[in-house]
Order: C-alpha cells, then structure tokens, then sequence
C-alpha cells in the first residue's frame, strides 16, 4: 500500500514530462510522458469512420488527425458520426506492430480518471540520484535483489519476468517477491504479465510465494493465478500505455537523447560560471535530438550548447560539462 506520505512530483523536461512517486528518499512508482501522446482521461472529439462487423469496436479518426480504435459503441452510432470521447489507453510500440490509442464515448460510463501523478507537484528537480537509477534500472531491465536478479523482457503477448538467483529455489522465489512489485511500480508494467520463478515442487513452497505475492500487490488493482508446479505465475493488471521498458525497448535513442538533455540542464546547474555546455555524445543520438530542443535548452540555461560527436560512447552514455569559452 502507498503511504499517505508518497508524493508525486513532477519534473517538466525537454521532450518530456518526468514522475516519480516518492516516499522521503525513496521512489515507488515512475511515469514518463512524451508530447503529442493522448493519456489515459484525456477528452477529444473525432469522427467514427468504421465499425467492426458483429463487435462493438470501430475506428475513429480524431480532429487533430489521429487514427483511434473505440470499444464499447452502442448499437445506434453510425458511422460518420462526430462524436465526443475519452481515452482509455494510449498508444503502444510493439515488436512488428502499433497498438492504436483506445478511446470510448464519453457518457456510456464515468470513464477512466486522470492518471495519478497527473496532479502531483511541480519541481524544478528531483531529489539527486532518484531519476537516474529508474532510468539505468529500466534501461537494463533488471533489478538486483539480494542473491540474485529481476530480468524483465517486453514481448507483444506479455511482459515477462525472470527470476535469477542463487540458493534454495524457495529462498530465491520469496527475496524476489519485492523487487518484482518494485519493478512493476518502478517501469509502469501493465497488460499480461508472466512471473518465471524457479520450480517448487512442493505446494507449501508455492503457497508461501503466493502469499508473500499477495501481500507484496496489496492495493495494486490485479488479477493473479496461483503458481503453477512449473514456477510460472500470471497477473493481468490495467493498461495505460507504454511501459518504461516499452520505451527502451522500440525507443531506445529518444529515451537516450532525452536524458542526455537533462544531463546537459543539470551541468548547467552546477553553479559553474561556464558559458558554454559541451554535450559528448554517440552520433546516432545527434540524429535523433530536435532543434527545437537545443534551442529550449540554451534558452532554460542561458548559455551556449556545442555537440561533440563520440562513436566510442555507449548510446546510454552521453556527458555533460561547462566550459569558459
């Protein structure tokens, strides 16, 4: 359960909108948002252009150009008809294939809220080092625990997670139980979700890890299957959008160029008197950053920015420093 002392607060990027939830020195949920995105509760208004033979789906196409899917029509909307909506799920990147935003007709039912950090507050921030080990966590997809690692994968039927340690497969599955709901909070995983623990053969042992689940999930809204004798649990929660693995995993250079932004606004906060942020970078980040952005970010630090191009670099690994001419 998060506490009433979690905040959500947000920082405004560029490029980006930033949320960490966060309990004294500690985060228990993040969310990233990009402009353009239609978010969860977001209201809009399009046209349907099509609906879907024996469902109650169709396609809607939105006034700002925007193709849609839309579950849930009544039987007497036709198709033509303007029509006022909300959005349940955003968009999602999958390997081979885009998942369209979902929408709804607003008035069938009260809709999905605003999401959460939504309305959290604004920081110019972070506490130092918070965004950071998300960001590597979730670049990585893994998550240590004590005696072993949380791997994630995103596939397009489910997101996977992979349980890897060392000692009794018993001990192993119950230290695993929550950096699991860590990572679930952490990357914003929803949909199908696969848990692979080691195999327990005896049901006591599978028991205590259904527990121990159990009580790790409490007041994450979800549905659960018991371990089955192979290790494997299922869960299937609410989809909203793109998880952080999502990103990572079909964006991984607009993650990477983001963050080097904001490795280049925090050098400028430094309270160096440098007049000039040097950004190193790998050249396929260079491709991928907008001029609109470098100009956001010379007008946010009030100095000059001067790119310089490393092909040695890791894409994840791009710097940041002042210099005085």
């Amino acid at each position: 359960m998060v506490s009433a002392a979690a905040e959500w607060l947000i920082e405004q990027g560029i490029g980006e909108t930033r949320a960490l939830l966060v309990e004294g020195e500690r985060v228990l949920a993040a969310h990233v948002a990009w402009p353009g995105e239609l978010a969860v509760g977001t209201r809009c208004t399009g046209k349907l252009t099509a609906k879907l033979k024996g469902t109650r789906r169709g396609v809607a196409l939105l006034e700002d150009g925007t193709e849609t899917l839309v579950d849930q029509l009544p039987a007497q909307v036709t198709e033509g008809q303007l029509l006022d909506f909300v959005v349940t799920r955003a968009s999602i990147s999958e390997r081979g294939r885009f998942k369209r935003a979902q929408v709804r007709i607003t008035g069938i039912d009260a809709g999905p809220a605003a999401p959460l950090w939504s309305s959290g507050s604004i920081v110019r921030r972070f506490p130092a080092g918070l965004w950071e080990e998300v960001w590597h966590a979730a670049s990585s997809a893994s998550l240590d625990f004590p005696g072993g690692e949380v791997l994630v994968s995103v596939t397009p039927a489910m997101t996977v997670i992979d349980v890897d340690g060392i000692g009794a497969p018993r001990d192993v599955a119950l230290a695993a139980v929550p950096t699991i709901a860590c990572a679930l909070a952490w990357f914003g995983i929803g949909g199908n979700i696969g848990i692979d623990f080691p195999t327990l053969a005896a049901k006591a042992d599978r028991r205590a890890v259904d527990d121990a689940l159990e009580a790790a999930l409490a007041g994450w809204p979800h549905e659960r299957t018991a371990m089955n004798g192979f290790g494997f649990v299922q869960l299937v929660a609410r989809l909203e959008g793109p998880s952080l693995l999502h990103r990572f995993a079909h964006h991984r250079l607009g993650m990477a160029a983001r963050m080097a932004l904001r490795q280049a606004e925090l050098a400028a906060e430094a309270g160096s008197a440098g007049r000039v942020i040097q950004l190193t970078l790998h050249p396929a980040l260079k491709a991928k950053l907008k001029a609109a952005w470098f100009e956001e970010l010379e007008r946010r630090t009030g100095r000059v920015l001067e790119i310089v191009i490393d092909p040695t670099l890791a894409i994840e690994a791009a710097n940041a420093q002042l210099l005085s001419a």
